[in-house]
């Protein structure tokens, strides 16, 4: 990881050499880089985006062998330390939906983490697997999911002899990071692979106070969202192979899956962006150091000042818990006496300060590996927030996770088949067509093939009633209708 040749760049530099010359472009994009026809572009974006907007398929950097892209694929392997790596163009989500279909030939049924992002359930649709859920531990206080323990994992795998993998989260969306190496040891025991969903952690290992990657502990497959916190452009991401004992046979099936759900038309500028964020990412320890030391000022800052808790400082409560990510900075609001999505509204409006995500109980504030936010000027408004519940108001209840329904039919059973839109209220006991997600954080509440529970129901009215809340999947805004099967 430390060779000169991770000092490069070489399909982001093959591509600004390309975009150098005196082309006349005749082929898509259909804005040929003509900054007079493209003005709008020009405008909006400056002339250098349009220039570098490029289709596929071009000699010298994506077609034929040993090409720029071939040298910056096999960088990005050698960083994460992956057997092989796979550029993402359409997210995270894509590679989960790569990793679902692979698992379809390899066993029946996948052993999948309750919590784990929308785009899972949405790969079980398109594979038509079956699911078997592993219950994470839930935070009630602040109605967060975390992880799951190998024991729950073991036992869940003991009862599906059909599984075809195991699917697990870490780190999770608050920062919780599972135990993956006694996961992975539990899955090959059972003779599974273990692929784990690590969206959010795409820039661990590459800084001692940083937790290792999922690879390094044994994960045969491993989604990586690369944009979230390793600073490539949004929707690049990157799925990583494990030289663990599935490899050979995951590699071919991750390949076809991959031609599969890619774009024909992937873009230049999100692959040029993933190859020059893995050169940073390895080159860059001394600012990923200072971007640890931001985030550890404002946890400090606001345990000094003592009006709101830090959430990760009870993560030792919970056995799941292997470690947290120090560039996560979840803050219970509800302790200061204001909600957390009140908080969220407040900030953008009033301090144009912009957090990740806001739930009934806290915000999470997220530094990107190599970011150096302004700590003192984001403690400073989160301390000017007032507090609505002051005054003699009753506080509102706290926004729990409802429990999941009964599984009565596969997702894609229940996604393809019949359906219709009933009432809210009707929809309870019957079962789901559609997954229903509070977004974010994008951790289903609902699946299809799941029946519907009232709990669940008021859940989802509430959230999509917050500032900012919104359900993903749901046929209105304010979930007043759900499509169920029949």
């Amino acid at each position: 990881m430390n060779s000169t040749a991770q000092l490069r760049a070489p399909y982001a530099e093959a591509l600004r050499s390309h975009a150098g010359q005196d082309w006349l472009r005749l082929n898509v994009p259909g804005h040929a880089a003509d900054t007079a026809a493209a003005s709008s572009l020009v405008r909006a974006f400056g002339a250098g985006v349009p220039l570098l907007d490029f289709p596929p398929l071009l000699d010298g950097i994506d077609l034929g062998t040993d090409t720029p892209m071939d040298e910056a694929l096999a960088l990005a392997a050698a960083a994460w330390g992956a057997r092989r790596t796979w550029f993402l163009t359409n997210g995270a989500s894509q590679g989960n939906q790569i990793a679902s279909l692979v698992a379809a030939a390899l066993g029946r049924t996948l052993v999948v983490q309750r919590s784990v992002h929308s785009s899972v359930i949405d790969g079980l649709v398109l594979s038509g697997l079956e699911a078997a859920f592993v219950h994470p531990s839930v935070d009630t206080e602040q109605g967060i999911a975390h992880g799951v323990t190998a024991a729950d994992l073991a036992e869940t795998l003991a009862r599906h002899p059909d599984a075809a993998a195991a699917y697990v989260v870490s780190p999770s969306y608050f920062g919780a990071v599972a135990d993956i190496r006694a996961l992975a040891d539990v899955a090959h025991a059972a003779g599974v692979a273990l692929i784990v969903d690590e969206a959010w952690g795409a820039h661990f290992g590459f800084h001692p106070d940083l937790p290792g990657g999922a690879l390094s502990q044994g994960a045969d497959l491993v989604t990586s969202s690369t944009h979230k916190l390793a600073g490539s452009l949004t929707q690049s991401a990157m799925l990583h192979l494990g030289h663990g004992p599935f490899a050979d046979v995951l590699e071919p099936l991750v390949e076809r899956a991959h031609r599969l759900v890619q774009s024909t038309s992937a873009s230049a500028l999100l692959t040029a962006s993933l190859d020059l964020a893995r050169m940073t990412l390895v080159t860059g320890r001394d600012a990923i150091g200072d971007s640890v030391g931001a985030a550890d000022k404002i946890r400090g800052t606001i345990r000094a000042l003592g009006r709101f808790a830090v959430v990760s400082d009870g993560f030792g409560r919970f056995p799941d818990i292997a470690a947290a990510d120090p560039l996560r900075i979840a803050i219970d609001t509800r302790a200061g006496g204001i909600p957390g999505h009140e908080a969220r509204r407040r900030l953008a409006r009033d301090h144009r300060i912009m957090v990740e995500v806001a739930t009934d109980s806290a915000v999470v504030a997220v530094v990107g590996a190599g970011s150096l936010p302004d700590a003192d000027r984001f403690v400073e408004a989160l301390h000017c927030l007032p507090s609505p519940l002051d005054g003699g108001a009753d506080e509102p209840l706290r926004l729990s996770l409802p429990e999941p329904g009964p599984t009565r039919l596969t997702a894609r059973e229940a996604f393809m088949g019949p359906s219709r839109l009933v009432p809210a209220a009707e929809a309870v006991g019957l079962i789901s067509a559609d997954t229903l997600a509070a977004y974010p954080p994008g951790i289903p509440n609902v699946l299809p093939g799941e029946a519907v529970t009232a709990e669940t129901v008021r859940f989802l009215q509430r959230t999509a009633a917050a500032p900012g809340g919104h359900v993903r999947g749901a046929a209105d805004p304010g979930v007043t209708r759900l499509r169920v099967v029949g």
